[in-house]
């Protein structure tokens, strides 16, 4: 399908974030007003939605390095059972002992194998939409590996629930590390996939690693741009303007000994999500917050320190040294993030495919079969293609 775009009108809605130590955050975003196609992606929705501290969250890592992986049979994803063998991993990152989930295909095929390494959305764990198509990959042939990020999960890394950039652009290159030292993979064939934030953390590990062969991204955005322009890229400048305050000073108040309240993603209802982020948000609230997928150890908050930090980060800088290695985007033709996927497209300069799921949002490529079904296979022709 041709990439082309028109123009689409916005409804403004933002209110600059405030933060104070032991105090309520507080981050009104723009509020969604209806989902958009190919052409045009009117729905106003935001980065972040507003809602009550819970200061557990359930992120608390296993920092203890599982040094000795566990084999395990893998049973069900999405009440589905899936012929593939899960294994627990950890691998240094800049330091920092990273959690990963192994998967092995479930065939007498002899030898080492091409292997693709799967990234989490902003937010999520390894547990949730990455190991989905980690293990439905693995079923059609490929070694997977999904982890979750240093400071998250059952990763390690203080704070917790910070999201730095260039830290899990570097998570993904770890990874790669890690697989070229598995006998089960084949250091030459490794391709790596992105999912949502990863999307655009994988097109900047690719394109600054060249182990990788080739990079696919499943409703790939850049964090920063969301963060900054909203996920339609109609946001009103005073919202992430408002967002930088608040990290300021949330950083005068840890200075001073104090313990500043953190960055809240979601709201307490549906209701809530829908009002403050449209359909965009009352659809991740009904994936994170509701028994469709919600984890335990997938994050309620961020550090505020991760605003100033996605600032000045450029997940689409990178695209063009990708070179001539493949490269493969897919989102939903009612995604209000695609237009992230298109300016990628733009920005590659070598082999290059922007392909569309019909009728998917950009939660639907997350976990729902009559989207996700169509995705994998593209995916597993795209690498099967490129990893040769």
């Amino acid at each position: 399908m041709r990439c082309e775009l028109s123009a689409a009108s916005f409804e403004e809605l933002a209110e600059p974030a405030r933060v104070g130590g032991g105090g309520h955050d507080s981050i009104l975003a723009s509020a969604g007003r209806g989902v958009g196609g190919p052409r045009s992606w009117p729905g106003k929705c935001s980065a972040l939605l507003r809602g009550s501290a819970d200061r557990d969250c359930g992120i608390t890592p296993r920092h203890l390095p599982r040094t000795e992986p566990t084999e395990c049979g893998l049973s069900t994803i999405n009440g589905r059972r899936i012929p593939v063998t899960k294994i627990s991993v950890t691998f240094d990152s800049a330091g920092i002992p990273v959690a990963g989930e192994l998967y092995l295909p479930d065939s007498t095929v002899e030898g080492a194998s091409p292997a693709i390494v799967v990234g989490h959305p902003g937010g999520s764990v390894k547990e949730q939409t990455a190991g989905l198509y980690a293990a439905r990959l693995a079923e059609k042939g490929f070694v997977t590996m999904t982890f979750d990020a240093a400071y998250q999960g059952e990763s390690g890394g203080e704070p917790r629930g910070l999201e730095d950039p260039a830290q899990r652009v570097e998570d993904l290159k770890a990874a790669v590390s890690h697989l070229t030292t598995r006998s089960e993979v084949d250091a030459d064939r490794i391709g790596a996939l992105g999912i949502c934030a990863s999307g655009g953390y994988a097109l900047t590990a690719t394109g600054s690693d060249h182990r990788v062969k080739a990079v696919a991204t499943v409703c790939g955005v850049d964090i920063a741009r969301q963060f900054r322009f909203g996920a339609d890229g109609a946001q009103d400048p005073a919202v992430f303007q408002g967002m930088l305050d608040a990290a300021a000073q949330a950083r005068t108040v840890a200075a001073n000994g104090d313990k500043p309240d953190p960055l809240i993603l979601f709201p307490d209802t549906v209701a809530q999500a829908a009002a403050l982020g449209g359909a965009h948000g009352a659809e991740g609230f009904d994936y994170y917050r509701t028994d469709r997928a919600q984890h335990p150890r997938s994050a309620r908050f961020f550090d505020w320190t991760s605003i100033d930090k996605m600032a000045i980060f450029d997940a689409f800088a990178a695209v063009p040294l990708i070179g001539q290695r493949p490269t493969l985007l897919i989102a939903g033709t009612r995604a209000v993030t695609a237009w992230m996927s298109v300016e990628a497209f733009q920005k590659a300069v070598g082999p290059k495919e922007i392909h569309w799921i019909e009728g998917a949002s950009h939660v639907d490529l997350y976990d729902k079969e009559q989207y996700v079904g169509p995705a994998l296979e593209r995916l597993a022709s795209f690498f099967s293609g490129n990893l040769r």
